[in-house]
């Protein structure tokens, strides 16, 4: 049976969720399925249920054990492998294994007619080059069309050529059903879209062909692909598969429900100017489209969950103070509840709400580039701090599009993770946490193994290859302190190193002759340096040695040769062609050579090799090239990490993703700049998708948008949003965001001052270029707890 459950607020769900929880399984030991988005819903789950489910009602001194939280794609791919005899982590249709059978089928088809489109992007050198890249986007784009549209490649394996949607393929679109059909002929085994229909005869004829509990949840989620969709309608035939939906307004489910829609075509959508609250319309997309694409399973339950009262499993992060008395956020009217009761109620702004003068609890900076956001941001969290003694910061998150882009400028403001209570400024005090970051942002020897990779395709100039000396796993493996990098600069400098290793890598620059400035000429003239008395340095064979290295410095001189000789070798291997297989222990044996991992983390250099065996080994003996070997292995370097680093008391710093609809009192959100959020990504031309797309298939943008949205209902007492207003050189002004605007617009028609002012006149803070320009530290807005900056602004104006 399908239960639908829905709610504008995710604390209420996860409060009825606790709820049927507290009716065990009849075996005690079957564990609870709860599939979540992201790990960061997982977290807080776990943290809600444990204070639901304890020994005794409303003490909160329960667990949450034996749950699993696996993602909703992978609990669907997962059934359907399962169903269809296939191992769901051998899975030749997995898009890491699917990589090498496009090549193959590449390779073969490439020459062909009807595959001549192809064969002329992959021709000529640059061609060569691009190989790897067009196998990778022809994998995404194949795993997509199953996801989203089953229907498309059912009609493929049948010999058709269609949309999937009773269209006709483009012209320019028809080589990718020969091509998919040639792929699945090589497989020989259903593709995902074509296992659905066998997913949903056997589960009828045999609920136990899984091994699934007989209840089932998924909760959090705004949008489901359509084959995640079919797969839990067919687990819901036998099993209670209960769907735990944030939607932002009952009123405007009921709204779409009378209408009687189905999913179809996006651009014929009937249901697409039925909201009546303008951000609804603009930013609920996903939440609408996932209604659509549930209206044809049939369902036992589907409710509205009530938001008055306090929630079972209420956040015990935004709501318990530090003594552990419990506070009731949003019993007093703001500008905040205002705006979510309109979503709540799919209604119109009226402009009747009166904004008191101290309501801070929407506020909007406008400020000069991504690092002043950040040192506002830091302000305006210390003034929270100040204001509410009750507000800690496990209370407030912080998101942002791109947390690798400001994890530098996060770590700079705030003295970085495990420095809390250093520095001169009280921000340092607060202990903060980076989480989400990428593979090569938390793991430093994958962040070697990519500026390798990057340094194989370069000149190998004096800079790059003193960055790559200072990198810390570099400098562990061979012992460089702070005063040895900066003697080698030096060194460097005076030998008169300029780029090339040596003269023959400057063949393809035409300078094959040209041996002065290599690094071989250099290294030659630093040795000398070392052996030769100071007196006099002669030249030698034709060498004139270093004069500025004694002979103490012996010990640095042969480690550092001993550095470029590995490069050397590094070098030979990482710019040739080499069989997949044969790339994993190039890899491995040239990260082993040149990085080491600190001590007490040896699982660095053990992450990495599995990195590049899970991104190669399937490969055999295909015949890879160096931007071949990159572009496998920097899809990996970009994925995140699994490790649940939310919630852990800290100040968390995270992309939006991983807290979307997680309560918090006080919810920041960084980088809404215009142009770069919502994402754009470039338009994909062999996307048949994208040509003619349906509802409930995923678009970027939309998703960006869902995600403010969500953040917007997420904040239960302040949310501050930040965006670059303008520029830090000129200071010419910009807009923000799209979306961002859009949301001030309806700020501006929800209420008005008490002096009848237009509300954004008041919530766009515009902020000082400077963090010690005297206006920081005067009315109206007295921000900065920078003492050094206050003192620089007191000599400012000092006569």
């Amino acid at each position: 049976m399908l239960h639908l459950h829905r709610c504008d607020r995710t604390d209420v769900l996860v409060g009825a969720l606790g709820a049927l929880l507290r009716t065990p399984p009849e075996d005690p030991f079957t564990p609870e399925v709860i599939a979540v988005p992201s790990r960061g819903v997982e977290r807080w789950i776990a943290q809600s249920l444990s204070i639901v489910l304890g020994a005794g009602h409303g003490r909160g001194d329960g667990v949450c054990a034996n749950v699993e939280f696996p993602s909703p794609a992978r609990l669907v791919r997962d059934v359907a492998a399962t169903c269809c005899g296939i191992a769901p982590d051998e899975d030749p249709w997995a898009e890491p294994r699917l990589v090498w059978t496009v090549l193959a089928v590449m390779d073969d088809c490439g020459q062909e007619p009807w595959c001549a489109a192809l064969g002329r992007h992959l021709s000529g050198e640059r061609g060569e080059r691009r190989r790897v890249a067009v196998a990778q986007r022809l994998a995404r784009l194949f795993g997509s069309y199953g996801a989203q549209r089953p229907s498309l490649v059912r009609d493929w394996a049948a010999g058709g050529y269609t949309d999937g949607a009773g269209a006709p393929l483009a012209d320019d679109l028809r080589w990718q059903a020969e091509f998919w059909r040639r792929l699945r002929e090589r497989i020989a085994v259903a593709s995902p879209a074509e296992r659905l229909g066998a997913v949903r005869d056997r589960l009828a004829l045999e609920p136990q062909a899984v091994s699934l509990p007989g209840r089932l949840s998924v909760i959090g989620a705004t949008r489901l692909a359509a084959d995640e969709v079919h797969v839990l309608a067919a687990l819901a035939e036998h099993r209670d598969v209960h769907l735990w939906l944030p939607h932002p307004s009952p009123v405007l489910w009921e709204r779409i429900a009378a209408t009687g829609s189905a999913a179809g075509r996006r651009r014929a959508d009937p249901t697409a100017l039925l909201a009546r609250h303008p951000l609804l319309a603009s930013l609920a997309r996903d939440a609408r489209e996932l209604q659509l694409a549930l209206a044809a399973e049939p369902r036992d339950t589907d409710e509205a969950l009530p938001t008055g009262g306090r929630p079972a499993a209420a956040d015990h992060s935004a709501d318990r103070t530090a003594d552990g008395s419990t506070a009731t956020p949003g019993t007093r009217a703001t500008l905040l509840t205002a705006l979510q009761a309109d979503l709540r109620a799919d209604r119109e702004p009226d402009g009747t709400v009166v904004v008191a003068d101290g309501d801070v609890s929407i506020q909007v900076h406008a400020c000069h580039g991504a690092p002043r956001q950040v040192e506002v941001l830091r302000e305006v969290v210390l003034g929270a701090l100040a204001d509410d003694p009750t507000l800690e910061p496990r209370h407030i998150v912080v998101m942002c599009p791109d947390i690798d882009a400001y994890a530098p400028l996060v770590t700079a403001a705030f003295g970085g993770p495990g420095h809390a209570g250093t520095g001169r400024h009280p921000g340092h005090a607060i202990r903060i946490r980076l989480a989400d970051r990428s593979l090569r942002r938390t793991n430093p020897v994958l962040s070697v193994l990519d500026r390798l990779l990057t340094l194989a395709q370069s000149r190998l100039t004096a800079s790059e290859v003193l960055d790559l000396a200072a990198m810390p796993p570099v400098r562990r493996r061979f012992d460089f302190d702070d005063d040895d990098l900066s003697r080698l600069r030096d060194w460097v400098r005076g030998s008169g190193v300029r780029w090339g290793l040596d003269a023959a890598a400057r063949a393809p620059y035409g300078l094959a002759t040209v041996r002065a400035h290599t690094w071989e000429w250099g290294l030659d003239r630093l040795l000398l340096g070392v052996a030769m008395d100071a007196d006099g340095l002669p030249l030698v064979g034709g060498t004139l040695p270093v004069d500025e290295v004694a002979s103490t410095a012996a010990g640095l001189a042969g480690r550092f040769a001993e550095f470029i000789d590995r490069i050397a070798r590094a070098g030979a291997n990482l710019t040739r062609t080499h069989p997949a297989r044969a790339w994993c222990d190039i890899l491995v044996a040239t990260l082993e050579d040149l990085a080491a991992p600190a001590p007490e983390e040896p699982w660095q250099l053990e992450n990495a090799c599995d990195q590049i065996a899970d991104a190669l080994q399937d490969g055999g003996d295909t015949d890879l090239d160096p931007a071949g070997v990159r572009a496998l292995l920097e899809d990996r370097l970009r994925g995140r990490p699994t490790r649940a680093n939310f919630r852990t008391g800290d100040l968390t710093f995270a992309t939006l993703v991983p807290m979307r609809s997680v309560p918090h009192r006080m919810i920041c959100v960084l980088g809404l700049d215009d142009g770069a959020f919502p994402r754009h990504p470039l338009p994909d031309g062999d996307d048949v998708l994208a040509r003619d797309p349906l509802t409930g298939e995923r678009d970027l943008a939309a998703e960006d948008r869902q995600l403010l949205l969500d953040a917007v209902l997420a904040a239960r007492e302040r949310l501050v949003l930040l965006y670059s207003g303008a520029d830090p050189r000129t200071g010419a002004t910009r807009p923000p965001a799209v979306p961002l605007g859009e949301l001030l617009d309806v700020l501006d028609a929800t209420g008005r001052r008490a002096d009848r002012s237009a509300l954004r006149e008041h919530l766009v803070v515009h902020h000082p270029l400077q963090p010690f320009d005297p206006r920081n530290f005067t009315d109206p807005f007295p921000i900065s707890f920078d003492g050094s900056a206050a003192a620089a602004a007191r000599a400012m104006v000092a006569p």
